[in-house]
Order: C-alpha cells, then sequence, then structure tokens
C-alpha cells in the first residue's frame, strides 16, 4: 500500500483522487518526453563502467593513463546508449543513482532516467511488469537487451511544490496498480486516512478471500 498511495498535505480532502498506473515520489534525473508506448529497462546498478572487477586495485601512473581511463569509460557509456536507444528503450529505472556521463548521453540519446528506486518500488514494478533488473557489464558488454517493460505513459507529475513521475505500464498479471492521491490539510491528517483506507482495503481482502472458500 505504502507504493500506491502519495499523501499530499496542504489541499482539501475534496482534491484526492485515483490515478491510474503509478507515482513514484521522485524527478527525473533525465526527461525526454515521447509520445506512446515505450520499453523501459530496469537496473539495479550503475551504468557507468568500472575499470577492474570489485575488490581490485587499479593504478594509475600517469596523466596519460588517467585521461585514457576516463575517454574508455565515457566510449563505453555511449556505445550502451546507443545500445538502449536502437532496443527502443527510452525510460531507465534504476535503484542506483547514476553519474554524470550516464545523465548526459541518456540526454543526448532520448532516455529519460529515474534513479533512487526504493527496493519495494522495484519489487512492485517487476511483478507487474514481470520482468528483472538488467545487468548492463559483465562476460558480454554486447548481451542482449531481452527484458524491457511496456510503458503506456511515462510523464511528470507536480503535486503541490513535490516534483514526481507518473508511469503506467503494461501489466503480465491480473492486478492493474492504481495509485490513490490522498489530500489533507496536514501530514498528521493524512496520516490517519492513510491508515483508515489500508484496514479497509485488509478488511476487504479478508472478506473475499472467507467468500472464496
Amino acid at each position: 500500500f505504502a507504493e500506491l498511495h502519495a499523501a499530499v498535505p496542504g489541499l482539501p480532502l475534496e482534491s484526492s483522487r485515483i490515478l491510474p498506473g503509478i507515482v513514484l515520489r521522485r524527478d527525473f534525473a533525465a526527461y525526454c518526453p515521447t509520445d506512446g508506448e515505450l520499453r523501459a529497462l530496469l537496473v539495479t546498478e550503475s551504468l557507468q563502467p568500472a575499470l577492474t572487477d570489485p575488490g581490485v586495485e587499479f593504478v594509475v601512473e600517469s596523466e596519460g593513463q588517467y585521461q585514457a581511463s576516463l575517454r574508455w569509460i565515457t566510449r563505453r557509456t555511449e556505445a550502451l546508449m546507443k545500445r538502449l536507444q536502437s532496443n527502443n528503450v527510452k525510460l531507465l529505472l534504476s535503484s542506483a543513482k547514476q553519474e554524470e556521463v550516464v545523465i548526459y548521453y541518456a540526454k543526448l540519446y532520448g532516455v529519460s532516467v529515474v534513479e533512487c528506486l526504493s527496493p519495494e518500488e522495484m519489487a512492485l514494478i517487476c511483478e507487474i511488469t514481470g520482468v528483472s533488473p538488467y545487468a548492463p557489464f559483465g562476460d558480454s558488454t554486447d548481451r542482449e537487451i531481452s527484458e524491457t517493460a511496456v510503458v503506456t505513459f511515462c510523464q511528470p507529475l507536480l503535486l503541490v511544490s513535490k516534483r514526481c513521475v507518473h508511469i503506467g505500464f503494461s501489466s503480465v498479471c491480473a492486478f492493474q496498480p492504481h495509485c490513490l492521491i490522498l489530500c489533507g490539510p496536514v501530514d498528521g491528517v493524512n496520516e490517519q486516512h492513510a491508515a483508515a483506507v489500508q484496514e479497509a482495503f485488509t478488511m476487504l481482502q479478508h472478506l473475499f478471500k472467507a467468500v472464496g472458500q
């Protein structure tokens, strides 16, 4: 329930509404408007390639070597963004914070980025879409991008002064997510209303289970 409602203080209760899809309570790190359906890629790590494997020390012995390393990182990052573009991936959903070079090339190749998603948000998106996070680097940097989520819409949403991301997914299960925008004068009132709504849904869930038995 926590990922399927957003509390908005400072507005009357009558302003509450239900929106299709989910609302991520953070702004785009990069936003490239697009029309119609698009593909989204889920990642749990930085898309900037590392110079060495984890735990392996990388020693830079000269300024030239350092600059060459930066150029290698830049080329690899740009190549990955080109691959995303060629696979019609227009949205990157990341639980990790992405480096500036990733955001730069994402904007350059028309890929919107939402970063720092919580584990609960990532789990919900995986459940809705049936896809697993993509590992961009490993044994093969040219590995096919096969698991992408179908996004029906993706747009900014302003809740009073809070910038959010409003996304609709094509669900692979019977569950069709909607988000409750719960308005109230102050946070305390919103918390009470949210608890009451959650309790009501829990009671209905138990009731339907009892009827089904």
